[in-house]
């Protein structure tokens, strides 16, 4: 008799960056090796690290042809096909994203052999304007082609649901891309090290993330909270944020990329952790150090990983409010270290790789189980 865990596993993807890598593998080994990963190189503007190889999962290279730029991009991938041919999967796990014009035709060759098929999205938010209505009907019809949906937030699944998609066939799986925290909590001192705070922001230096309003926030502190502001990582915009930095505030300190344990070291010494910006794959390792954060609200991703129990999700994008928010916590240090500790058990508890999977691995078995 076949198990659920032998079935074959089809995963679809633009690109394959490399912190995605570690959760196909613990899928993979959840289904006995039998999960496939099909995946293209990105546009070299996006400076998006996907030269890793999975250990588990099996992976696929396709030829993506990027078509047009901003709202017009369309993206088709070459190879599809033959992969589902020579893979045939049972169940196929695709972006939701209509500006994938292969996507259709993959849909067609599942549904002709009975397989089953999952859409991965961030959500749906209502569109504004003239043709809102048009629009709200072309993805009601879009998201109707799967048989379940996966989603990062509890507002992506709300705006599925909000477009007639079954509730229960919305399966909501927190953004992850670290293991549940093996180490006991850091206890930090109910002290500043020093006497001054440690700020400490992780990312790529380029202008969606927002560093240069980040450095501008910690210059307008009163002095006597103004704090060391440490700026992780590489990118574009790294010497314009130096020049910067220079002239309104020489208490930052560049240290470029960084990964494992020379992160790691710079986390337990912080006391903050800022993502002012979008994206944030770094928030979720900050907070395994016992953190609070302060991020951008973005695309809704983070609003069940920060919440007003350990961190502060910014309203807006501007310097005044972020300067407020960074004063609040610095202001208060006994509510800062409870925030800390409330982002361990966060991740400890709910929002890590773990618990991802095992969303991932319920949602197949629900639909091959149909």
């Amino acid at each position: 008799m076949t198990q659920l865990s032998d079935n074959r596993v089809g995963v679809v993807q633009r690109v394959l960056p490399s912190y995605r890598i570690p959760l196909f593998d613990a899928l993979a080994n959840e289904f006995n090796g039998n999960v496939s990963v099909f995946a293209g190189k990105p546009r070299k503007k996006e400076a998006l690290n996907s030269s890793g190889e999975p250990a588990s999962a099996k992976l696929c290279r396709g030829k993506n042809f990027h078509l047009f730029d901003g709202p017009l991009y369309l993206c088709w991938q070459s190879g599809l096909m033959q992969w589902l041919a020579d893979w045939q999967p049972q169940v196929l796990i695709m972006e939701a994203n209509p500006r994938y014009i292969h996507s259709p035709a993959a849909v067609r060759w599942m549904r002709t052999r009975g397989g089953k098929i999952i859409g991965w999205g961030l959500g749906s938010p209502h569109p504004e304007g003239v043709f809102s209505s048009m629009r709200v009907s072309i993805r009601k019809r879009f998201i109707r082609q799967f048989d379940a949906l996966i989603t990062y937030s509890s507002q992506g699944a709300s705006e599925y649901a909000a477009l007639g998609f079954p509730r229960d066939r919305i399966f909501t799986a927190p953004n992850a891309v670290a293991p549940r925290p093996k180490h006991e909590m850091l206890v930090r001192p109910n002290e500043f090290i020093g006497g001054q705070p440690v700020l400490v922001f992780v990312g790529r230096l380029q202008d969606r993330k927002r560093v240069d309003t980040l450095i501008r926030a910690c210059a307008a502190l009163e002095p006597e909270i103004q704090p060391v502001l440490k700026i992780i990582g590489a990118g574009p915009r790294r010497s314009v944020l130096e020049s910067l930095a220079k002239e309104i505030y020489p208490q930052t300190r560049f240290y470029g990329a960084k990964h494992g344990a020379g992160l790691e070291q710079h986390l337990r010494s912080a006391d903050l952790f800022v993502l002012p910006g979008t994206g944030g794959l770094a928030v979720q390792e900050a907070m395994t150090y016992a953190l609070p954060v302060i991020v951008g609200e973005a695309d809704g991703t983070q609003e069940d990983l920060v919440r007003e129990e350990n961190g502060w999700l910014l309203p807006d994008d501007s310097v005044q409010v972020l300067s407020d928010t960074i004063a609040s916590a610095l202001n208060d240090l006994d509510a800062l270290r409870k925030k800390g500790a409330a982002s361990f058990r966060i991740v400890s508890e709910e929002i890590n790789l773990e618990n991802m999977v095992s969303v991932f691995s319920n949602a197949i078995k629900k639909v091959l189980e149909d």
